[in-house]
C-alpha cells in the first residue's frame, strides 16, 4: 500500500471520528440535562456517564489518530519547525538538529497540557 493511501485511510477514519466526536458532544450539551440534573435521563437506552464516557473516548481516538498522523509526516514538521525557529540555515540540513526541534515542540506541549491538568488537580474543590 502507498503512503498516499495510508494518508487517505487516516485522514478518512479522523474525520469519521472527528464527526462522531462532534455529534456525541452536541448530544450532551444540547439533548441532556446539564450535569447532575440529567441524573435518570436516557437517550437509546444510554445514560449520561455513558455518552460522557463514548465522547472520552472519541478524543482519546482522535488524540492517537493524530499521533499517527504527525509520525508519518514527522521529518516535514521538524523540517518547518527548524526552517522557522533555527538560527544557522546550514544546520537546518542536519536530520538530527530537525529531530530535536521537534522534539522539542512535543515536550513544550505534552508539559502544558501536564502543567494544566496539574493545576486542575490542585485548584478543585469538593462540595463538602
Amino acid at each position: 500500500m502507498s503512503r498516499t493511501v495510508i494518508n487517505f485511510f487516516l485522514d478518512t477514519t479522523l474525520l469519521i471520528a472527528f464527526a462522531v466526536l462532534v455529534w456525541c458532544s452536541t448530544i450532551l450539551r444540547f439533548v441532556f440535562p446539564p450535569g447532575p440534573n440529567a441524573n435518570g435521563w436516557t437517550l437509546w437506552g444510554w445514560d449520561y456517564d455513558r455518552w460522557s464516557a463514548l465522547q472520552f473516548g472519541m478524543v482519546g481516538a482522535l488524540a492517537v489518530g493524530f499521533l499517527v498522523h504527525v509520525m508519518l509526516h514527522w521529518t516535514w514538521v521538524c523540517g518547518v519547525i527548524a526552517s522557522r525557529f533555527g538560527g544557522d540555515k546550514k544546520s537546518l540540513n542536519d536530520d538530527g538538529i530537525r529531530t530535536l526541534y521537534g522534539v522539542g515542540l512535543l515536550i513544550v506541549v505534552l508539559g502544558a497540557i501536564g502543567i494544566g491538568v496539574g493545576a486542575a488537580v490542585l485548584s478543585i474543590h469538593s462540595p463538602y
